[in-house]
């Protein structure tokens, strides 16, 4: 075998590969920021008073919880052009990551908010609060904090998926790195740099997602 690592063309990718990251950062924060305010806008229909709502919310988070990121990618990549909707591959990737995991987030603000006491439901309705007020002001600042963390975790698996993009033509850090092994024929370099570039992001945000769950008291 006379393969060798070449530290010179592992640092000469690292450019390439910077280009890549910044689109791998800019899918995973507009994808977390989209399936943060989904989630909670389905967690909320989810108690609506109209059951007609319930079910069809329940309906549509099961469907999307049930089928694979990379089915929907290529519906939205594949089929929305066909009834004259068409996006760019970066904003397609970020449409299909938030509608995925606002299916997920969804259920954490869910659980976050049947952990609120009953008693604080209870007062509000004693001051007779309206009922946006009691949301605003009693439940939602209660619950949020303590969905913090699982957020984080969501965040982090959606930034880890996020070179199923590639299948859909968005050269994330992943597609950068294959770009240039394909043009060296050399990819054991250029993978392996992504894989430490991945390494240095994710662990210090799961780091952080421990120290929220010691902050707010959550442990699994």
């Amino acid at each position: 075998m006379n393969w060798s690592w070449d530290w010179n063309y592992a640092w000469s990718v690292l450019p390439s590969l910077g280009e890549g990251l910044v689109v791998t950062v800019e899918a995973t924060v507009f994808g977390s920021l989209l399936a943060y305010v989904l989630g909670l806008v389905f967690a909320l229909l989810r108690r609506s008073r109209f059951w007609l709502v319930r079910t069809i919310v329940w309906l549509f988070v099961e469907f999307v919880r049930s089928t694979p990121l990379l089915v929907q990618l290529f519906f939205l990549f594949f089929v929305l052009p066909d009834i004259g909707i068409r996006l760019s591959p970066l904003l397609t990737g970020v449409i299909g990551l938030g509608l995925h995991y606002a299916t997920y987030t969804a259920e954490v603000y869910r659980a976050g908010i049947e952990g609120v006491p009953k008693g604080q439901w209870e007062a509000a309705r004693a001051l007779s609060l309206p009922r946006g007020r009691t949301w605003t002001a009693v439940i939602l600042p209660q619950a949020i904090p303590r969905v913090l963390p699982a957020l984080g975790n969501y965040t982090i698996s959606m930034f880890k998926e996020t070179p199923l993009l590639l299948t859909i033509s968005v050269l994330d850090i992943v597609g950068a790195a294959y770009e240039v092994g394909s043009s060296s024929f050399r990819f054991v370099e250029p993978l392996t740099m992504a894989g430490i570039l991945f390494l240095l992001l994710s662990y210090p945000s799961s780091l952080f997602v421990r120290w929220l769950e010691r902050r707010f008291g959550i442990a699994h």
